[in-house]
């Protein structure tokens, strides 16, 4: 297999984070996946010739990274201080600001300033709109409306691999000018979408309540962060490894991003009612099963259908992933609904540094190993594999101390007719691990 020159495009600028919606403002959403959709190697417009060189783009990486965690963690303050609809509203018009000032690079700082607020706009959105739907929906049907509304994601990247190289051929400043307006189209469309009000949240019901312990959620964060980092090799790479790896061209590399889009468009409905029918947790091990194979592919050498398959299957869990543990959050948590808001802005923080690590630190791989495509996704590969033994792990734990804490079961009792009777104590249902 030909690899690149190793001194060729040796540090990709890091790229725009997942937006968020609602099913309400489904436009919104994918106005703001359209944003953070990721751009392979090759579409790259921060680093082309009169706007950027490489070393300020990866800055401007950086400065839109610092943003989304910066709205990711600021975000419930924002909201507890203005309400949650008016802060998603201020996002989505902040992220269309970005669009049109991008297509005036004044200069450095002023483009580091608008990526900085645009991953900004990006982070709140993640941590914000989602949960503001999901508390109005019943418990059975949240993973079908969790699906519906990360399919945005997925329709930003199926776009961007025609609409954007479009846009391109007429200059930088027009695909930016017609993202742009784009996005105030479908904001526009949103903006009454969003609930007006809080949801109630339901008392903590009296009796035994199994509580989700701290390392349960720390191994899910763990297994988010390491999902981040096994799908960059085909998020950043995959059209690169076709292009130029294989020698096919650019535009064959294209065509494996649209299925990449056209995977990544179906795979929250599907996974969310895989998740209604199974419950999240035993999804979200599914998922890693089949991830754990696909991101191996494109190692392995197998042909043009396996590619395919694997472009396909990896863009249905690059979005597909992410109800199911926003899901899995509200499922360890449904007696302690106040704690659900926290520990999913933990679990995206986690998934965005841990995503831009390892964007950066592959790129590092790829340089200093001379262009092997193949290290890069059997990395990938084993990211995925320890995030499903770390799965199992704390489900084994999880069953153990559930089991543990489960009351004896009484022993029978006789009447006054002398008639053995069990006294059963009435038992809550329990979260499946």
């Amino acid at each position: 297999m030909r690899h690149p020159s190793p001194g060729a495009d040796p540090m990709p600028a890091q790229q725009d984070r997942y937006g968020a919606s609602s099913p309400a403002s489904a436009p919104a959403w994918w106005a703001s996946a359209w944003r953070a959709s990721p751009t392979p190697r090759c579409c790259r417009p921060s680093s082309a010739p009169h706007w950027f060189d490489p070393s300020k783009a990866v800055y401007l990486g950086a400065a839109n990274l610092a943003g989304y965690l910066a709205g990711a963690l600021g975000s419930r303050a924002a909201a507890a201080r203005l309400s949650t609809a008016v802060t998603l509203r201020a996002m989505m018009a902040l992220a269309t600001a970005a669009f049109f000032a991008c297509a005036y690079p004044v200069s450095f700082s002023w483009f580091f300033a608008w990526r900085f607020l645009s991953g900004l706009a990006g982070g709140a959105l993640m941590v914000l709109a989602a949960p503001a739907v999901l508390a109005r929906v019943p418990s059975s049907r949240r993973g079908l409306a969790g699906g519906v509304i990360f399919m945005g994601v997925g329709a930003g990247i199926a776009l961007s691999g025609t609409l954007v190289p479009l846009w391109l051929q007429k200059g930088l400043s027009e695909a930016w000018l017609g993202l742009g307006m784009l996005s105030l189209l479908l904001t526009a469309l949103a903006w009454k979408g969003w609930p007006r009000t809080a949801p109630k949240l339901p008392a903590p019901a009296s009796g035994h309540r199994p509580v989700a312990s701290t390392g349960t959620l720390r191994a899910l964060y763990a297994e988010y962060a390491l999902n981040a980092a096994g799908w960059v090799p085909h998020m950043i790479f995959l059209v690169d490894f076709v292009a130029r790896g294989q020698g096919q061209g650019l535009e064959a590399g294209a065509r494996y991003w649209v299925l990449f889009g056209i995977g990544a468009t179906a795979g929250p409905v599907l996974a969310g009612l895989l998740a209604d029918r199974v419950g999240f947790g035993w999804a979200l091990r599914l998922a890693f099963v089949l991830e754990i194979f696909a991101v191996a592919i494109p190692a392995l050498d197998l042909g043009p259908a396996w590619l395919m398959a694997s472009s396909i299957v990896v863009g249905a869990f690059v979005t597909g992933t992410v109800p199911l543990v926003l899901g899995r959050v509200h499922e360890l948590l449904a007696q302690h609904p106040a704690q659900q808001g926290p520990a999913w802005r933990t679990a995206t923080a986690a998934f965005a540094l841990s995503q831009a690590m390892a964007a950066y630190g592959l790129s590092f791989v790829f340089t200093q190993s001379g262009g092997n495509y193949e290290r890069l996704f059997l990395i990938g590969t084993a990211a995925m594999a320890l995030a499903l033994a770390i799965d199992l792990a704390a489900a084994a734990a999880r069953g153990s101390r559930l089991a543990a804490h489960a009351p004896a079961s009484p022993r029978p009792e006789t009447t006054a007719a002398g008639a053995a009777v069990n006294r059963v104590p009435c038992r809550s249902r329990r979260v499946r691990s």
